[in-house]
């Protein structure tokens, strides 16, 4: 009879740094309503490469995004008003197929470093642009396709969706529900990538439904921590913790910069 760690093809140390890691990614989600896929795949970048991190998060990142997705009575306004926004992001992921397997995932870690730098400062900064309604129909697109790209070659789908979706002054309730369709169809079209690459196996999928749970867990703690403790002072340490995860990946820069002398 196989043994667990043999079900979901990992050792016993990547293992417990997955739960752990999937905890925390859903803690974060849970406060402040985003957060998961990119704390999750920042900090398992560190162990495992950025495919292995991608193949992991499909599952929490299904369950608890549609959950978000579910709530509110919007989805069919914000789908015909999203919708070339979510067919560039379809078309970026898959057009971006191959990006995070490239020279064994190395300038995937980079451009990771990069995009949570990127997400970090815009964060710390409170940057809230806009963008007046009759200039959707050029930006929703364009916006779409850099998303998938970076979905593409990282895993992480939330540069630049968020800030977009932010500046377009949608009411709250209906903002966490767009966040919620976009990282749907996000996780889908990353999902078809990574199936179509042959890297999520049936190893991948047991391992993917264990970390779950911890996701979900960490999701429940959050939103009880998020009525006692002040958003804006979490936000602002998530933030700052983020910038500090991409310059750490991003500094594998020089490692590709001494490989090319």
């Amino acid at each position: 009879m196989p043994s667990l760690l043999s079900l979901v093809e990992m050792n016993a140390a990547t293992l417990a740094v997955s739960l752990a890691v999937f905890l925390l990614a859903g803690f974060v989600k849970g406060v402040i309503g985003l957060g998961l896929p990119t704390v999750a795949i920042g900090l398992l970048s560190l162990v495992m490469s950025p495919v292995q991190a991608a193949a992991l998060l499909i599952l929490p990142s299904m369950v608890t995004n549609g959950w978000q997705l579910a709530t509110g009575g919007a989805l069919p306004m914000l789908a015909k008003r999203l919708w070339a926004l979510l067919a560039g992001v379809v078309i970026g992921t898959l057009a971006g197929a191959g990006f995070m397997r490239a020279d064994g995932g190395r300038h995937a870690i980079v451009v990771l470093g990069v995009a949570l730098m990127l997400y970090a400062l815009a964060g710390l900064a409170a940057w809230t642009p806009t963008v007046p309604s009759r200039h959707e129909r050029w930006w929703s697109p364009l916006i779409g396709l850099l998303t998938g790209l970076v979905t593409a070659a990282t895993g992480v789908f939330v540069i630049p969706v968020v800030p977009y979706l932010q500046a377009l002054g949608l009411p709250r309730d209906q903002l966490i529900q767009a966040l919620g369709l976009s990282f749907t169809v996000s996780t889908l079209a990353l999902a078809v990538n990574l199936g179509q690459a042959g890297a999520f196996s049936a190893g991948v999928g047991w391992a993917s439904l264990m970390v779950l749970l911890p996701a979900l867990l960490g999701m429940a703690i959050g939103s009880r921590v998020r009525a006692r403790v002040r958003a804006a002072t979490f936000r602002r340490c998530f933030f700052i913790g983020l910038l500090l995860l991409g310059l750490h990946l991003a500094w594998h820069l020089l490692d590709l910069l001494e490989a090319t002398r």
